[in-house]
């Protein structure tokens, strides 16, 4: 605890959580190759941070071997 000009006693903020180095952010590429091991493809991909991005949808790359989100606009390929 700290004290304020006038002696009030005043609590520490909390400190913010360091910020997760495994998750990748997402929309910020705007080309994706993806395999069949990220099947069902989703726009954000699981591994993408979350916070700041659209709504999940699901994408049918697997018949075409390409797909447009129609939220932000990335392109993903399949490659097989």
């Amino acid at each position: 605890m700290s004290t304020t000009s006038n002696g009030d006693a005043q609590a520490a903020a909390p400190a913010s959580p360091a910020p997760r180095r495994d998750l990748i952010q997402a929309n910020a590429q705007h080309q994706y190759e993806v395999t069949e091991a990220d099947l069902p493809l989703s726009c954000p991909m699981p591994g993408m941070i979350l916070w700041n991005s659209h709504p999940r949808v699901y994408l049918a790359v697997a018949e075409t071997g390409w797909a447009k989100c129609s939220y932000c606009g990335a392109e993903y390929t399949l490659r097989r």
